[in-house]
């Protein structure tokens, strides 16, 4: 064992030690608080008053369940994007619950408004089912486990059960570290394992699972680390992949009704679809700039981002450029000499990077800071992460600026955009005292940039979101998952 691995099991064992016992009961106890609480506001801004962005509307895969509630990038656009409004700030009501060391980090949303989460722990991944009010877990079901001989920090490994999807009938499509896609069933009261798609021979070596989701068709993609990707025939199980050899996948795919599924590698934006025979090809690729490092912040050389997807037409996504990271706007077809329609630096050179993907609002992203993050110890004893978020907007066809920067830091939230509101939120974390780790579910007002309010959800470690997404509910109410539980906000 390695002295970083054992830095990392202290830190985490001093994380159980703050949660309650009996906190992976299905009537969970909520995330502790700090008696240094007090040190800080619970609440400070002024609640919005609500101002809809226009958007193009996000067309529906008809694999998907609806649009807002199938997976962590909330379509199959990756659009990050709620139609409906999320919490103003008015008289916030603010409920957690504690499921041990276990990070909810992708949530989906089941017909009946329940919370599916995927939920990743030292031990593994489990698939729990909760209610969106109290935050009781109603059932639960282990799909992977994880060795802990590796060398490999747990909470950075993303293979085998980061990413899900779930479809129109209640059925979570979930990777699993021994190489399978597994089908689980939704009930009232339950979980039920009923199908598994076993993708193993197609997967060798020590290469491992990132991502699945589905294209038009009903065809279910899936991306390895080791860049690979494939396609399973959903009917006959057969499985058919290619490789961008070299490179590597750390992230989700997006796709659109042309059959098309867009994924970034380390080096390079590709479009893949699958063709008559169930075989998937490269429609187009564009390598970008991966720059000399691979900064603090992020989990690989390359693209923090899942490709987003706007319009009929565009596609955002980050490089790694030295010495500033650059958001890039991309046409989705025509000629490969003009894809690129323009990009644009954010925030500090020497200071900039992201691993979240980017929120779509109308013609516009929202891009999120994560420069220094590298592990829960960047956030401890008052400390924080390089700040900034910043809206950029395309102008016409082929120009793009930054309407506005955020001062505020928000070390590793997915953030998400309420179109029904006007506001962006993201999870952020002042530079403070040794006493204060207090962290902040944060609304920011897409058209001005101004920071509209702030609601301290707790002080500590086992506050950190670590990597996790902002979700919005269909009842308005926000939830955002950390370390050890998941945190349900609501307007009074």
């Amino acid at each position: 064992m390695n002295m970083g691995r054992a830095w990392w099991v202290g830190l985490l064992a001093a994380a159980v030690c703050l949660v309650p016992l009996g906190a992976a009961s299905s009537d969970p106890l909520p995330i502790p608080s700090l008696p240094t609480d007090f040190l800080t506001q619970p609440f400070t801004g002024t609640p919005a008053t609500p101002q809809p962005i226009e958007h193009p509307a996000v067309p529906q895969n008809p694999f998907l369940s609806a649009n807002g509630t199938n997976s962590m990038h909330n379509d199959a656009y990756g659009s990050n994007a709620y139609v409906g409004s999320g919490p103003l700030g008015n008289r916030l009501k603010v409920r957690s619950a504690s499921y041990g060391v276990s990070e909810c980090a992708t949530v989906a949303f089941d017909s009946r408004g329940r919370i599916v989460g995927l939920c990743g722990g030292l031990e593994g991944f489990t698939l729990r089912l909760i209610d969106p009010n109290t935050l009781d877990q109603i059932a639960s079901l282990q799909t992977s486990t994880r060795s802990l001989t590796t060398l490999s920090n747990p909470f950075s490994d993303i293979c085998g059960g980061t990413y899900f999807y779930l479809d129109s009938h209640d059925q979570a499509f979930v990777v699993t570290t021994n190489k399978q896609i597994w089908k689980v069933q939704i009930g009232a009261t339950s979980l039920t394992h009923t199908g598994t798609y076993d993708v193993s021979a197609a997967v060798p070596g020590s290469d491992c699972m990132v991502a699945t989701m589905p294209d038009w068709s009903g065809n279910i993609f899936f991306a390895t680390q080791q860049g690979r990707v494939g396609v399973v025939n959903p009917t006959t199980s057969v499985v058919k992949t290619i490789d961008f050899p070299g490179e590597g996948i750390f992230n989700s795919m997006s796709g659109d009704e042309t059959g098309a599924i867009y994924l970034v590698t380390t080096h390079r934006l590709a479009a893949v679809a699958a063709d008559s025979s169930g075989a998937p090809y490269v429609r187009w690729s564009q390598t970008y700039d991966r720059g000399s490092v691979n900064k603090p912040g992020q989990l690989s050389q390359g693209s923090g981002t899942t490709p987003t997807l706007i319009g009929d037409d565009l596609l955002a996504i980050t490089d790694n450029a030295d010495p500033q990271m650059n958001v890039l706007f991309y046409k989705r077809s025509g000629d490969a000499a003009d894809r690129l329609i323009c990009k644009v630096p954010v925030f500090a050179p020497g200071a900039s990077d992201t691993e979240n993907s980017l929120a779509a609002a109308g013609r516009s992203v929202i891009v999120e800071n994560n420069y220094g993050y590298q592990g829960v110890q960047s956030t401890l004893l008052g400390n924080t992460t390089s700040p900034g978020v910043a809206r950029v907007v395309v102008d016409g066809e082929r120009s793009c600026h930054v309407a506005w920067t955020n001062p505020i830091s928000a070390p590793t939230s997915v953030p998400k955009v309420s179109l029904g509101n006007g506001l962006v939120y993201v999870y952020s974390k002042k530079q403070s005292n040794l006493l204060d780790d207090s962290w902040y579910f944060t609304a920011i007002d897409i058209r001005t940039g101004k920071t509209q309010w702030l609601q301290r959800t707790g002080n500590g470690i086992q506050w950190n979101n670590h990597y996790a997404s902002i979700y919005l509910g269909p009842d308005g109410a926000a939830y955002i998952a950390t370390l050890t539980g998941l945190i349900r906000l609501k307007d009074g």
